[in-house]
């Protein structure tokens, strides 16, 4: 039998620390081949590795666990795991994924290793998990709404440009800098992207590349090459955006 791989993905470093440590006593054979600080590396972790096992914090910045788990359905186990309390825990399906509450126990972590170790002996597809995260997505907010952006501030010479966060069409890094494009002006911020995902609501602003997070309701149409790339069209604004294949997931037909 090959030797079992694993994802980590956790955006704070002390609960990932001790679930490797956790893990390295529970399983020493299975290998860890990355550590994620955020959803956006998890993703794209996920689609150069192709891991057997992911273990994912719901609650990260950038993308949560709920989507890196869409972008992973059908390609590799899940685990989520999470600090939310046993009532919200019966919205998961066993069957289809595992949970670890936070803080993690010995005991909990062995039930679910001997899980995904019958699974993996048994070369068990990795579960499409579209339908059930549907369900989870509408009881796990992202983030808590009193901590994201409500407007970006961006300097041009002596003026300082104000841009409702309602308005942005969407944010591309450049350099040290990041792009907010909106369908009539644009500015430079000195904030990466990565920190201005934090403050934006995934389910309006969708990382459609490592470079790029998009207001989704401004995607008009997204069309796919002869070689399956795919290029978003928006409705107020000429510029084209290029997919990459890690986000690729978002556009499958439904």
């Amino acid at each position: 039998m090959t030797t079992p791989t694993a994802l980590l993905a956790d955006d704070e470093d002390l609960p990932r620390a001790e679930l490797r440590r956790m893990l390295a006593a529970a399983w020493p054979e299975l290998q860890i081949l990355a550590e994620c600080e955020h959803g956006p590396a998890a993703v794209e972790a996920i689609e150069k590795l192709n891991p057997d096992i992911a273990f994912l914090d719901i609650r990260m910045p950038g993308l949560s666990g709920l989507d890196v788990a869409r972008a992973a359905s059908g390609r590799c186990h899940t685990v989520f795991t999470t600090a939310y309390d046993s009532h919200a825990i019966e919205a998961f399906d066993a069957g289809a994924v595992d949970y670890l509450l936070k803080p993690i126990v010995a005991e909990r972590l062995a039930q679910t290793v001997a899980r995904l170790r019958e699974r993996l002996a048994a070369r068990a597809q990795a579960p499409e998990l579209d339908h059930l995260l549907q369900r989870l997505g509408t009881q796990f907010a992202q983030r808590d709404p009193a901590t994201r952006l409500r407007w970006i501030s961006a300097s041009v010479g002596d003026t300082i440009k104000m841009f409702g966060i309602d308005e942005v069409l969407f944010f591309q890094s450049d350099e040290k800098y990041t792009r907010v494009v909106t369908s009539n002006d644009e500015a430079h911020v000195r904030k990466p992207l990565k920190e201005i995902a934090e403050g934006l609501d995934g389910e309006l602003f969708w990382q459609v590349h490592r470079g790029c997070i998009v207001r989704a309701s401004a995607i008009a149409r997204a069309h796919r090459d002869e070689l399956g790339r795919i290029t978003l069209h928006l409705r107020d604004h000429a510029e084209r955006l290029a997919v990459s294949q890690a986000y690729a997931w978002r556009f499958k037909p439904m």
